[in-house]
């Protein structure tokens, strides 16, 4: 897909599982590191009923009642023992506290996907620790501890952006950020002499202060995506 007027670049920045990369034509784009679903272009609620799913069918992003929490799938991985039926390895991420937990699960058992509730939600400002949303049907305002994001989305969120706010049973538990946020290019290194490669890059800082490595044509001003 052609977007007009932002640059081709290559994005890598220290996520919490590593850094990580994926090369997309047209537009080079950085996986964020919590898998988060496509913000509705509309003022919306949704409420993702409690069911009983086969232990298979987990998948990344998904939050599970497991040992009487709440855990959001983070990782998984098909595997197919030598001996055995196959089963899915589950790396889990405990809501509330932050705690992993690692667990198998075969397609003969069953698990307890959460019921949530999801809204929209524009960020208005950060005071602090604590970062102010708005309803974007009620206009009424709530306030997030900025643990509950993690540092790594707090510094992509935007003034004015449309984000999920997740709740479970009244409280609030989880927010999802757009698929991509454009960003641009505070300070961006001088291409070294020779480097003419297409696959040659160089290191550049956004305007979030995040670093990234871009090609050698990508300079300070320019706009990227990150996805």
């Amino acid at each position: 897909q052609n977007v007009t007027g932002v640059q081709t670049c290559a994005l890598f920045f220290q996520a919490e599982d590593g850094i990580r990369d994926r090369n997309v034509t047209g537009v080079q784009t950085c996986a964020l590191p919590i898998s988060a679903p496509r913000v509705r272009t509309r003022a919306s609620k949704t409420r993702l009923q409690a069911m009983k799913i086969n232990g298979n069918a987990i998948r990344t992003g998904m939050v599970i009642e497991h040992q009487g929490g709440l855990w959001r799938a983070v990782k998984i991985q098909h595997t197919q023992p030598g001996k055995g039926g196959a089963y899915l390895q589950v790396e889990l991420r405990d809501i509330r506290t932050g705690t992993k937990l690692n667990e198998r699960f075969r397609s003969s058992e069953t698990v307890e996907r959460a019921r949530l509730d999801q809204k929209e939600f524009q960020f208005l400002f950060a005071d602090g620790e604590m970062l102010t949303f708005m309803d974007a049907e009620t206009f009424d305002q709530v306030t997030i501890d900025r643990d509950l994001l993690g540092e790594d989305k707090v510094s992509f969120l935007r003034d004015n952006m449309t984000v999920i706010i997740e709740s479970h049973e009244g409280s609030i538990i989880g927010v999802q950020l757009p698929d991509t946020v454009s960003l641009e290019v505070t300070d961006a290194d001088a291409v070294v002499k020779g480097q003419t490669a297409s696959s040659s890059y160089k290191p550049a800082t956004l305007e979030n202060g995040v670093r990234c490595m871009v090609p050698p044509h990508i300079v300070a001003g320019t706009r990227i995506v990150i996805s």
